[in-house]
Parts: C-alpha cells; sequence; structure tokens
C-alpha cells in the first residue's frame, strides 16, 4: 500500500442498509429466527438475549449456526450472500464516499464485527483493499469449529486490527490519515481514532 490516506468503513448500518449478521446466520443455520435458535442451542444463554448482551449471543449464534459446517459450503453460501448484498443492501451515500476516496487514491478498509468469510467477496466486488473482520476458525477436517479464530472484532478489536494492518502494510499509524465511517456505539473507539470522523445514520453523515 503506498497511499498515505486510508478510509475505514463499518458495515453493518453504515456501508449497508441493514444488520448482515443476523440473516447470515439464519442463512447458514436454516432457522426460522435466530432468538429461538440460540436459545435452543444453549438454554442458559435466554438471560443474555433478554439483556442483550451481543457478545455472548454471537457467540453461542456462531457455534449453533457453524458448528460441523464444511468450510467450503459455507464460502460458497457466503459468496451468494455478498452478491445480494452487493445487489440491494449497499447504501448509495456511504458507497458513494467510498468511492470518492478510491478516486482520491486512498485506501479503503472494511473494519467490521460482521464475518469476514461473506465480507471478501463484498469487498471484492467493490474494490476495497483489506477486510478486517471476525474470523471463523476451521479444524483440520475442513469443518467449521463453531468458535472464532481470535476475538470479535468490536470495539477496541477494530483499532487494535487496523493499527496492525498500518504497521504491516503503510508504516503504521502515525504515517498515514485515516478517515472513518461508522453507525454504532461498536464503531465509537474506531471513530475517536481517525483523524476524520463520519457518523452515518439515516443516509446523511457528518463529522463528529
Amino acid at each position: 500500500m503506498t497511499s498515505s490516506h486510508v478510509a475505514a468503513f463499518d458495515v453493518d448500518g453504515t456501508l449497508t442498509m441493514r444488520d448482515c449478521v443476523v440473516p447470515f446466520l439464519r442463512r447458514v443455520a436454516g432457522l426460522p429466527t435466530l432468538a429461538w435458535g440460540v436459545a435452543t442451542a444453549a438454554p442458559t444463554s435466554v438471560p443474555a438475549l433478554i439483556r442483550r448482551d451481543r457478545d455472548t449471543l454471537k457467540a453461542v449464534a456462531t457455534r449453533a449456526a457453524f458448528r460441523g459446517r464444511g468450510a467450503a459450503a459455507v464460502a460458497e453460501l457466503a459468496d451468494r450472500f455478498a452478491a445480494e448484498v452487493a445487489d440491494g443492501w449497499l447504501r448509495d451515500d456511504t458507497v458513494a464516499s467510498l468511492r470518492r476516496h478510491q478516486a482520491a487514491g486512498s485506501a479503503t478498509v472494511l473494519v467490521s464485527a460482521s464475518y469476514a468469510v461473506y465480507l471478501r467477496p463484498l469487498a471484492a466486488e467493490l474494490g476495497v483493499d483489506a477486510v478486517l473482520a471476525t474470523e471463523l476458525e476451521v479444524g483440520p477436517d475442513g469443518r467449521l469449529t463453531g468458535s472464532l479464530r481470535g476475538h470479535n472484532c468490536r470495539g477496541p478489536e477494530k483499532v487494535r486490527r487496523l493499527h496492525a494492518w498500518l504497521d504491516e502494510r503503510a508504516g503504521g499509524r502515525s504515517a498515514v490519515t485515516v478517515t472513518a465511517y461508522g453507525d454504532s456505539a461498536g464503531d465509537r473507539e474506531l471513530l475517536a481514532d481517525a483523524d476524520h470522523a463520519h457518523w452515518v445514520a439515516d443516509h446523511e453523515s457528518w463529522s463528529n
């Protein structure tokens, strides 16, 4: 990467008009509702459902949806899902911002708690330079274990991974100007770390 400017985009609600994680989990698991699947997979998670503990629920839902499933089959499903997202779920305003950054020669990066398995084909379609997202663990038998590989890419983890990528590709955080786009509490750390932060909501964006 040679650009001195990096534009980092969250996905759910920022680059897309809706959450992607839950629809993808439902599709992989074949569940009528995610709450039903989580409660069935781990009845002890019901209190987490009530208090909306996102990290706990995502871990339980990941186990319910992915454990024992072939990685290649999930990747194929993820490719189709990414095509649907690109075809009808993207926000015109945020994509226009992404295109402006690309036209100006900036590097563009997706930094998201969404699963990297479907963000990579979406990023390829959009011409994005890198995906820093939640990774799924694959066992030696080529099947998903139902666990995450590393941490869920939320909050401070977004900043940590972006800095690690910049250390590897651009000479470190201090060598680049970062513009970030996000729309939720989970993006606050990423936005706070940026030189130029854009809070995206209701098809509008403005600097923090």
